[in-house]
């Protein structure tokens, strides 16, 4: 493909607000937004997207995908859906980025598997808590460059805030699917995806086991069917990590969840307090590293991210610098088996 010519994307699905940072990403990275698609217009991440769009064409799901001059489908789709539609774009020829969970059954991660391999096309999964973020980036340079020595331990934090005005678009609330594990995946699938990414890529793993995992209702009786709070060990022959999701963000706090990673190292460690260091310095992405030579704290807001650049070179160039595939699939396996495996606490049907 030559490298004058933008790539040409679509989005089929627009369910959840990450569709803004995927279309925004691609868009600042060059390439062409020529279409969308959605199966629920209703929604109020439907609705802002076209009030922020309004000269992107709608256009019926059959038609972007028969569209030869589209090089690539992003989708934030209904979680239960997202597999189904990177599917269909795969076996046309198409190149897929999907929100992250990418699928939410272990039968859809063989299928993408099974497809990638006979289509030789891209599936990649916006892992947006590292791919998104610049403090992320620069822990993996310090970590890379031996600063800290080995990493063998990750503890990472996920929690969220149920009510976040962003991740509403127009509506007044959540939509039902939020709530149904059949279509979110349950929590550890879901959120906790952005941790095992995380545990393997700090780690410099190409696999891991779950050790234990725990998922749990205790904060929404009358919603059997959604998971607050979930946990995980994993291990494998080099390191262990722990994660711990939940939708227990007060509103007090000035963000949508106190995100924060700490990586051990054997000579020093670094944490990150992705989104607000609580009680503290102003703004977003801060990154301290305790080493050899004393504590450090360093602001990385104004660094840049090079998920979206790089992925539309994998494009053009058919490589792997955005994500290697493989890890891609072995995320969202631990994430399955996490979650298949999960201890079930609380209010949970």
């Amino acid at each position: 493909m030559n490298d004058a010519v933008p790539i040409r994307f679509a989005a089929i699905g627009l369910d959840h607000a990450h569709i803004f940072g995927q279309t925004r990403g691609l868009l600042a990275a060059g390439a062409e937004l020529v279409g969308v698609a959605t199966r629920d217009e209703r929604s109020g991440i439907a609705q802002t997207f076209h009030e922020n769009a309004p000269d992107v064409p709608t256009r019926s799901e059959a038609e972007l995908l028969a569209d030869p001059d589209i090089d690539v489908i992003v989708t934030a789709a209904i979680p239960k859906d997202r597999a189904e539609i990177a599917l269909a774009a795969l076996r046309v020829g198409k190149d897929v980025m999907t929100d992250k969970p990418g699928c939410t059954t272990m039968a859809q991660l063989e299928e993408l598997r099974a497809t990638v391999a006979e289509t030789g096309r891209i599936w990649s999964v916006t892992y947006s808590e590292r791919f998104e973020v610049p403090a992320v980036a620069r822990a993996g340079e310090i970590a890379r460059s031996g600063r800290i020595g080995q990493v063998v331990q990750t503890l990472g934090l996920g929690p969220h805030r149920e009510g976040d005005r962003a991740h509403l678009g127009a509506s007044g609330g959540r939509p039902d699917w939020f709530y149904d594990e059949a279509n979110f995946g349950g929590i550890l699938v879901d959120i906790a995806s952005h941790q095992f990414d995380q545990f393997l890529w700090f780690t410099n793993s190409t696999t891991a086991e779950v050790a234990s995992s725990t998922v749990a209702n205790y904060a929404h009786p009358d919603d059997p069917a959604f998971q607050d709070f979930g946990d995980v060990v994993l291990r494998n022959d080099h390191a262990t990590g722990y994660v711990r999701v939940d939708w227990f963000t007060p509103e007090g706090l000035p963000t949508w969840g106190d995100g924060r990673l700490f990586i051990l190292g054997t000579q020093g460690y670094i944490e990150l307090r992705k989104y607000v260091d609580i009680a503290g310095r102003e703004g977003t992405n801060h990154l301290f590293v305790a080493d050899a030579d004393g504590v450090h704290h360093e602001s990385c807001d104004d660094l840049p991210v090079t998920y979206y650049r790089q992925f539309l070179d994998d494009v053009r160039d058919r490589t792997e610098t955005a994500c290697p595939q493989e890890h891609t699939f072995e995320v969202m396996r631990l994430a399955l088996q996490a979650q298949a495996d999960a201890v079930r606490q609380g209010h949970l049907a």
